[in-house]
């Protein structure tokens, strides 16, 4: 009986079997599907199939146009934000655990949040008008 539980306990490759099998079958499912698709699916090549399609609008012009780099920063700022702000969540969730020490942390925190902001609203990386 000791044997047999020793056995059942120790990770050889063989239990990983069920995890490769699946794998394996996952895998060739993929493969399978993908052939069959492209063999079996219509394959209609006219000239307005190859036109791009943005979201029912005609393109006009070229799409090589300099962009306002306005409109990336604003992006990246939203996003750096964005991400601060979800670190607020774990604070709100256990700020009576945390106590006095997470507290000041949270206030450190915010303080480096309101510099970077002001750093920002100086720069002027939130004007509009150029």
């Amino acid at each position: 009986m000791n044997l047999l539980l020793q056995a059942v306990t120790q990770n050889t490759p063989v239990n990983y079997f069920p995890i490769a099998l699946q794998l394996v079958i996952a895998v060739g499912f993929i493969i399978v599907m993908m052939g069959a698709t492209h063999l079996l699916g219509p394959k209609r090549r006219t000239k307005d199939k190859l036109v791009n399609f943005e979201s029912g609008i005609p393109s006009v012009g070229n799409a090589r146009q300099p962009m306002g780099i306005k409109y990336f920063l604003v992006a990246i700022l939203f996003v750096l934000f964005d991400v601060e702000v979800i670190f607020f969540y774990p604070y709100a969730v256990n700020f009576r655990y945390l106590g006095q020490e997470g507290f000041l942390a949270v206030v450190m925190f915010v303080s480096f949040f309101l510099c970077g902001f002001i750093y920002i609203v100086k720069k002027g990386a939130l004007d509009w008008e150029d």
